[in-house]
């Protein structure tokens, strides 16, 4: 996919304009057998719906084939009424067939999770949390196993803390301290035991006076 075609894709899912793209109800996301079989431990980018969840598909490139999956669910308000609520949305960004990102939403429609396939193999790379709309936490699996080896919090849109594993033993043993935008301090786990050993100070971090 070249580019420019990307970048219309994702202006689609900034604007907000998959709506009004041509919909087909029911169906799954297609590709090869192995899509969506992960390894041991890994979270897989695509699951099949539930038993009480139904999709409907989009076709956001026009190209014939489904580029969006929604997955919903039949619920009854206090009203007494049947209403259908949005639990998840999958999305093919370079156009084979197959899912690279899922995104997960509360019952009142707002964005809790978004996970992502950045190699193309089925397996979550990237994840991203929200709260109230906003993205609070990152996680990063650089190796495949299903564990994060890299973690970022956020605090109103503002990075904050960095948490690392950088030995792949499943513990974090390197701290980043955040502030005003740049790197304030670094504490580093010598010995293992998931404590910091050694702080480490940026020199050149602004100073409140």
């Amino acid at each position: 996919m070249t580019r420019s075609n990307r970048s219309i894709f994702l202006g689609f899912l900034t604007a907000g304009l998959l709506t009004g793209c041509a919909s087909r109800s029911g169906g799954t996301p297609g590709g090869t057998a192995e899509k969506g079989v992960s390894a041991p431990g890994a979270e897989a980018v695509h699951a099949p719906p539930a038993s009480n969840e139904r999709v409907s598909q989009q076709d956001v490139n026009g190209d014939g084939k489904p580029d969006v999956w929604t997955y919903i669910v039949v619920e009854r308000g206090e009203d007494g009424q049947e209403r259908y609520r949005k639990v998840r949305q999958e999305l093919d960004l370079n156009w084979d067939g197959r899912v690279d990102l899922t995104r997960f939403f509360d019952p009142a429609g707002a964005l809790t999770r978004e996970v992502m396939d950045l190699d193309y193999d089925g397996k979550v790379d990237a994840t991203y949390f929200y709260e109230k709309g906003a993205n609070t936490r990152r996680e990063r699996d650089f190796d495949g196993d299903g564990r994060a080896d890299t973690t970022t919090f956020y605090e109103k849109g503002q990075l904050v803390r960095k948490e690392r594993d950088t030995n792949g033993d499943g513990r974090v043993d390197s701290w980043e301290y955040w502030e005003n935008g740049q790197l304030d301090r670094l504490g580093e786990d010598l010995d293992g035991d998931g404590t910091v050993d050694k702080w480490t100070r940026n020199p050149d971090a602004a100073r409140e006076q």
